[in-house]
Parts: structure tokens; sequence; C-alpha cells
């Protein structure tokens, strides 16, 4: 019986995102699924109820990698300008 060997690949990491992008995406999501996406991305921000942010195009699991005070940290850095 011969047997061989099968090499499997491994998933390549996702590449990192930047807050900008990760914010854009799921701005769009939001829009996509006819959501006031400003007013959701608020409530998110104020309450940090994930459920403010739809599933769709993994947008939920993708503004949770932000920590919300970083996330209100940089918004205010680039509406300054500092």
């Amino acid at each position: 019986m011969e047997r061989k060997t099968i090499l499997f690949k491994s998933p390549e990491k996702p590449e990192q995102q930047t807050t900008e992008e990760i914010l854009s995406t799921v701005y769009d999501a939001l829009e996509e699924k006819g959501y006031n996406a400003i007013d959701q991305m608020v409530g998110y921000i104020l309450s940090g109820d994930p459920s403010y942010i739809t599933g769709h195009n993994n947008a939920r699991n993708l503004i949770r990698r932000i920590e919300r005070d970083d996330l209100v940290e940089e918004l205010l850095r680039a509406f300054l300008h500092k």
C-alpha cells in the first residue's frame, strides 16, 4: 500500500487594516443594509453595544478589533488635525 503525504496550506493571516479602513468598511456595510451609518456608529461608540453594527460583510467583528477609547481618541485627533 502506497502512502502519499498531503501538504495542507495554512490560511494566511489577514492583513492588518487601519482604523480608517475598518471604519470605511463598517460604514459601507451599514449603508448597504439601509441603516443610517453615522447614527449606528455613534450608538456603538457611546454604548459599546455591538448590536448597533450589522454583521453584514463582517462589520461587527471588524469594529470590535478597535478599542472604543482608542477609536474616540483617533477620531478627535483627525477632527482636530493633531
